[in-house]
């Protein structure tokens, strides 16, 4: 997705970060981080933590502002934990956690944990990031935007992230 990070009028771009994979022992990392291992969130939404940190960090920032939009966006959403719910459910009913994981929406409430925020935050399936970008900046505030997008193949993973910034009044 990286060829769709051009420019939002408007607004800066002051982090993008990207793992195509991610780098060996980014789980660990990211535990190390939050103090302890994530429990139930599932890979995917492990991954969408794991990146939303590293564009912090990148954008020089501890937290997100409690007024930034936050938007993460997929072309499939957690496919493992979804095919993993509907082989269970085919001899029964799925597991909960797994069926839970299976919920893109989820891995929002997991950020906002993770991150210790809260504010306006959506998941969007989508094709096109530089829509995604365009759509998220329309009412976004002086917080910014802070931008995801996640995907998950088996166990291919991989992730990217924009932080973006309003552009300073006559610049």
């Amino acid at each position: 997705m990286s060829e769709s990070a051009e420019s939002i009028p408007g607004w800066r771009l002051a982090a993008h970060v990207a793992s195509d994979p991610p780098p060996l022992g980014w789980r660990d990392a990211l535990a190390a981080r939050l103090g302890a291992r994530p429990r139930r969130i599932g890979v995917w939404a492990e991954l969408a933590l794991y990146g939303a940190w590293q564009c912090l960090d990148a954008a020089g920032e501890s937290a997100l502002p409690s007024g930034a939009r936050l938007r993460v966006a997929s072309l499939s959403g957690p496919q493992t934990a979804t095919r993993d719910s509907m082989t269970q459910l085919r001899t029964g009913l799925p597991m909960p956690f797994d069926f839970m994981q299976s919920q893109s929406g989820l891995m929002l409430a997991a950020l906002a944990k993770g991150l210790g925020w809260q504010g306006d935050a959506s998941f969007m399936v989508c094709r096109d990031a530089s829509l995604l970008m365009r759509v998220a900046a329309c009412g976004a505030g002086p917080d910014g935007l802070l931008l995801g997008w996640i995907e998950q193949e088996g166990e291919a993973l991989r992730g990217e992230w924009w932080r973006w910034l309003p552009d300073a009044p006559g610049a």
